[in-house]
């Protein structure tokens, strides 16, 4: 799962959406990180592993063409972001614009962030990341950025057409597996350490 989806799972749980989204910058063991971020990285953490252990994960990066299949569980990510903004109505009572703007506000408003993540606030309000995953544009502008961030960009040959022609089979993995993964969220609230809370 991408950005959006942290996010949107971190307010299906009822936890913190930037303690959430910091998951993907905070590094190493999680009480060596801010109490109150703990929680939130701890459910991302869940989120990440239930997600790449999945058998509608793990067959959807197996359908990837082999030069892709370093990159498939990143262009997973991405597209699953895309599937959730583009039926976001369906998964959220607030409009997914409404949504971006309560994200970037968190984010602004939490202290103690990772760096890495505190460097690309700015830049997520002003150019509307999260929205921006509505539209194909959108995630295909996301899928050149990330090859560009890379040390190897040459594993992403070829992913924004792939990523094109498997639209739909990444939809019905994501239509399958998403609702368990919600549940599974809220679940995990109520089952997170002590020592996180």
């Amino acid at each position: 799962m991408n950005f959006l989806a942290h996010l949107h799972l971190a307010d299906n749980s009822n936890t913190s959406l930037a303690a959430n989204l910091a998951g993907d910058f905070a590094k190493g063991n999680i009480s060596d990180h801010p109490k109150r971020l703990q929680q939130g990285i701890w459910m991302h953490r869940q989120i990440d592993a239930l997600t790449d252990s999945h058998e509608l994960t793990k067959e959807l990066r197996q359908a990837f063409p082999a030069n892709l299949q370093r990159a498939a569980p990143i262009l997973i990510d991405l597209a699953f972001d895309h599937i959730l903004a583009k039926y976001w109505d369906e998964y959220h009572n607030q409009t997914l614009a409404d949504f971006a703007q309560t994200a970037y506000d968190a984010l602004d408003n939490t202290a103690e962030l990772p760096k890495q993540l505190i460097d690309i606030i700015p830049n997520m309000r002003q150019q509307n990341w999260l929205l921006a995953y509505e539209g194909r544009c959108g995630l295909n502008q996301t899928i050149e950025s990330v090859a560009k961030r890379v040390s190897k960009p040459e594993i992403f040959n070829g992913a924004v057409k792939t990523v094109e022609k498997m639209d739909i089979e990444i939809e019905i993995a994501f239509r399958t597996f998403y609702p368990q993964l919600m549940a599974y969220s809220r679940i995990w609230t109520r089952q997170t350490p002590a020592e996180y809370l």
